[in-house]
């Protein structure tokens, strides 16, 4: 097997198939769209191939037959059937500032203008984009594509970046979002004015703002982001592990890299992240590639504000109605973590006319990378983290669970007091819960929460080192002295993990509101 070059960080079709490097066919479902539909959008999370399927259509829309040798769409495609591209990313620019988005658009179309060697004579953007696309039109004789790249960028920006406030947004960054996205609103009606100069259109993105919001009157605009047949249209599969990249396994686990970086799911076949697998076969050391590449401070920001617990991401419920609920106004949480790719869909389920999700971490990479965060909003000192995770694992490995409530005890000593002055949250037991869960999951430890029984639902269930370790979290001001060890017992948690050959220990852990520390950590055998 000939290894190829890792095409790490390229987004041009082009180079990549002139430079050797390892590809992945997209072209089936860009057949697909092109044969079933004219005007698209799609959402994907950031670094999973995004502008790579747009420059690949750019080229295939301009004819480039070299370059699709050996691709689906070959022997597919009329060649002899050019037609004009208009290509247009806001990836780069300072969008917080109030008058950069215009001058950025001015910019984008002035370059589509010099290339096509042309001159509208407009100067507001709407109208220079309709009138570009009508003379592409009446010069060549063919319909123009239109391929918008990070549509949303100039929403998002300012929505995530700067100083939080209550809900985790500025003043100002609302205000520059909202207008942001009133601007781009009169700016991506042309699609529906200038249908007749358009062959194609596909708009992508990060998140999926409502139609209602950003896309008023484009009822033509068909989006696939749950799309079932276009599940696999971005990201890579198994089997194109298995035969592509066949090269790059040898030396790696197979089933360790499923477990990194594979989970991804739009209702369809999961998928790995790209990103994520390309950086391990050029390393060969497995790590948190793609999550270190962002920031989630304003998630986890959010996340807090909102009082969401670390353990109830693990298999969250939700509407399709709030997995899209995402505008300046209302950032639903359920759609943030989606469309930013912190949690996935696991599974779903019809409920009359409508369906509910099920959502979880779609793999270890990120399950531990947003719990660290998580840790480090309640303490800074990564340092002092780092060993309490060291000292934890070989508690845990040593079966010394009586162990454990005088290091967390420690950590929850350690949380600056300001903190809790500033968060009710301290008072709930999901907050302390959450603590524990944190840790857990930051070391990659197998976590299962609110795992049903016969006799109700048991708060955690962690497996290491070849044993089970139960817990049960009570607010000691709200259920008494010993209840939580009582709870494990009485209700016969340990029941269903008896048989197998790894000791149970049963852990009830109960907190204090008023010391906001663990106030009684009981462990007994099963």
């Amino acid at each position: 097997m000939t290894r190829r070059r890792l095409p790490i960080g390229i987004q041009t079709f082009r180079e990549i198939r002139e430079t050797d490097c390892y590809y992945v066919d997209k072209t089936p479902w860009i057949g697909r769209l092109l044969d079933e539909g004219k005007h698209y959008f799609l959402s994907r999370p950031r670094r999973f191939g995004k502008s790579l399927l747009l420059d690949t259509m750019k080229e295939l829309f301009e004819g480039n037959e070299p370059m699709f040798r050996g691709l689906h769409i070959h022997d597919r495609w009329d060649w002899s059937a050019r037609c004009p591209v208009v290509r247009l990313s806001f990836g780069a620019g300072d969008y917080g500032d109030p008058a950069y988005l215009p001058r950025r658009v001015s910019a984008l179309l002035d370059g589509v203008e010099r290339e096509a060697g042309l001159h509208t004579g407009y100067e507001s953007a709407p109208e220079r984009l309709s009138r570009i696309l009508e003379i592409l039109h009446e010069r060549t004789g063919a319909r123009a594509a239109l391929l918008v790249d990070e549509y949303d960028k100039p929403i998002l920006d300012p929505l995530f970046s700067g100083p939080p406030a209550e809900g985790g947004v500025s003043a100002a960054g609302r205000e520059a979002a909202r207008r942001n996205r009133d601007f781009l609103r009169g700016f991506y009606a042309v699609v529906k004015e200038a249908d007749a100069h358009l062959r194609f259109s596909f708009l992508t993105g990060v998140s999926k703002f409502s139609k209602v919001s950003l896309f008023s009157g484009l009822n033509s605009l068909k989006d696939i982001t749950l799309d079932r047949r276009y599940a696999a249209i971005c990201g890579y599969g198994e089997s194109d592990l298995d035969t592509v990249f066949a090269p790059e396994l040898p030396g790696l686990d197979r089933e360790r890299v499923r477990e990194w970086y594979n989970g991804y799911s739009w209702r369809g076949e999961r998928m790995y992240n790209p990103f994520g697998v390309l950086l391990l076969f050029d390393t060969r050391e497995f790590g948190a590639h793609w999550f270190e590449t962002g920031s989630p401070s304003f998630l986890v920001e959010t996340l807090f504000r909102r009082r969401v617990t670390a353990p109830r991401l693990d298999g969250l419920l939700t509407g399709s109605d709030l997995l899209s609920a995402f505008d300046v106004e209302h950032i639903g949480i359920e759609a943030l973590l989606f469309q930013t790719g912190y949690l996935t869909i696991l599974g779903e389920e019809s409920l009359g006319s409508g369906t509910e999700y099920r959502l979880g971490y779609p793999n270890r990479e990120v399950r531990q990378g947003l719990n660290e965060h998580l840790l480090r909003r309640l303490d800074p000192d990564s340092g002092r983290i780092g060993e309490n995770r060291r000292r934890l694992y070989r508690l845990l490995e040593a079966g010394d669970a009586g162990g454990l409530g005088d290091l967390f005890r420690a950590f929850f000593a350690g949380i600056p007091h300001q903190w809790h002055t500033k968060n009710a949250i301290a008072e709930y037991e999901g907050y302390y819960a959450s603590v524990f869960y944190a840790y857990f999951a930051g070391l990659g430890l197998d976590v299962t929460v609110e795992d049903s029984t016969n006799r109700g639902r048991l708060d955690m269930a962690v497996r290491v080192g070849g044993r089970v370790y139960l817990f049960e979290f009570k607010v000691i001001e709200q259920s008494g002295e010993g209840s939580a060890l009582a709870q494990l017992v009485e209700r016969g948690y340990a029941e269903k993990y008896a048989g197998g050959d790894e000791p149970v220990q049963l852990v009830g852990v109960e907190f204090s509101s008023a010391t906001r520390n663990v106030e009684r950590f009981e462990v007994r055998r099963a």
